[in-house]
């Protein structure tokens, strides 16, 4: 069974940065594609980026040129960079470690999610 946890959301001023991080258990992670969800209050959970096993990136228009997702294989680490957050960039944050075939799918197994709050 994978395990996920996600870390590093807070309170951040508009225009402000942070960098997500999520670990993932077991020994097929270099062989998965791993995904960063988004669920803001009141909406449903939208898919942000996601990275293939080869390393190739895709992102929602909605954060495209502000975000950046990144892995490191040896630790079995996904991260996300977010530069210049907006307030409808607020939500919870989950990783989640799927499959590509053409687009991103998502397995049943979810972190706990981390909380990012943009506000002044």
């Amino acid at each position: 069974q994978v395990q996920l946890v996600e870390n590093g959301g807070g309170l951040v001023q508009p225009g402000g940065s942070l960098r997500l991080s999520c670990v993932a258990s077991g020994s097929v992670f270099s062989r998965s594609a791993m995904g960063w969800y988004r669920q803001a209050p009141g909406k449903q959970r939208e898919l942000v980026a996601f990275i293939r096993s080869v390393g190739i990136p895709n992102y929602a228009d909605s954060v495209k040129g502000r975000f950046t997702i990144s892995r490191d294989n040896a630790k079995n680490t996904v991260y996300l960079q977010m530069n210049s957050l907006k307030p409808e960039d607020t939500a919870v944050y989950y990783c989640n470690m799927g499959r590509y075939e053409s687009t991103f799918y998502p397995s049943p197994y979810w972190g706990q999610g981390t909380q990012v709050t943009v506000s002044s």
